[in-house]
């Protein structure tokens, strides 16, 4: 048990679409010294990617969906092109992800390989993602994808070059960190 921590109160603020908690709590700051803080933070769950990717047709299978905390910060259309993801409701990341990726992609993949795991948000998200590649082929297609209705989900799913998609960083096409992420992952160690 941590002992330079001690949480004081917790108040839920929201629990409309995920949870929104503001916390009070002591820390023991290096000087011995204890100090209250509050900070808000947000519960959507844990969460799952992944990047499937064509060695010989060097490409990769993204998405493209409307996003609307993007929308309201800058992003004109709110479209956002990202790896394939979902949240983990009570699943193991590598269930998730491989019906995440059935429903949004159209892929079945059955040998994913979990390449690691991260905090997108820390100073206010409590979630954590589990990053996964997988390779495809055309003959693991067995539908259009596009997600599932009753999640209201619109997804486009785009098959676009390595090279292209690494283009599309550096012009703005993709702001997505989680696809960035992956992206950066495949080509550092070589795997397209």
């Amino acid at each position: 048990m941590i002992d330079n921590v001690k949480i004081l109160e917790t108040k839920v603020l929201s629990d409309n679409w995920y949870v929104l908690r503001k916390i009070t709590y002591t820390y023991m700051k290096k000087d011995g010294t204890w100090q209250t803080q509050s900070r808000e933070a947000f519960d959507r769950g844990n969460g799952a990617t992944i990047l499937l990717y064509n060695k010989e047709q060097q490409t990769v299978i993204l998405t493209r969906q409307f996003r609307m905390p993007t929308f309201v910060n800058g992003n004109e259309s709110g479209m956002l092109i990202e790896a394939c993801a979902g949240l983990l409701d009570k699943d193991n990341p590598e269930d998730c992800i491989k019906r995440e990726t059935e429903e949004e992609t159209g892929y079945k993949v059955t040998d994913v390989r979990k390449v690691f795991e991260a905090y997108m948000s820390p100073g206010s998200v409590t979630e954590i993602l589990y990053f996964f590649i997988a390779e495809y082929s055309k003959a693991m297609k067995i539908n259009d994808g596009g997600g599932v209705d009753y999640e209201e989900e619109n997804i486009e799913v785009l098959e676009i070059p390595i090279e292209k998609a690494m283009e599309m960083i550096g012009s703005g096409e993709i702001k997505d960190g989680k696809t960035i992420m992956l992206l950066r992952y495949i080509k550092l160690h070589r795997i397209l």
